[in-house]
């Protein structure tokens, strides 16, 4: 029995290089490596007690774990900054999450 062929291809290059081509890309990838948005993300992890806001799952993980926290924009920013750093905008989401069923709501653009 023979392999199935693949449906997509990979991706090219290393992921540090595909790293750099997205952020070349999309320019406000780098909002979150600042320290305004790293004490950010811990204001809304402790205002939200470290619990998914989705699923109620505790956000006890330590990244890839499906339990890490993400801090996820309800409203997709694109770019856009009051978006991007309202506090109303954004919640403690596990990784699970914010990986399988919310990227799919964003794909349909159902968010």
């Amino acid at each position: 029995m023979g392999s199935l062929p693949m449906r997509m291809g990979r991706a090219a290059g290393s992921e540090a290089e595909r790293n750099r081509a997205r952020d070349a890309a999309q320019p406000w990838r780098a909002w979150y490596k600042t320290r305004r948005w790293q004490t950010l993300r811990q204001d809304i992890l402790k205002r939200d007690g470290f619990r998914c806001q989705a699923t109620g799952v505790m956000l006890i993980g330590t990244y890839p774990a499906a339990n890490s926290p993400v801090i996820d924009h309800k409203t997709p920013h694109r770019g856009d900054l009051a978006l991007f750093w309202d506090p109303e905008n954004l919640q403690a989401v596990s990784k699970a999450y914010h990986d399988g069923e919310k990227q799919r709501l964003e794909r349909s653009g159902r968010v």
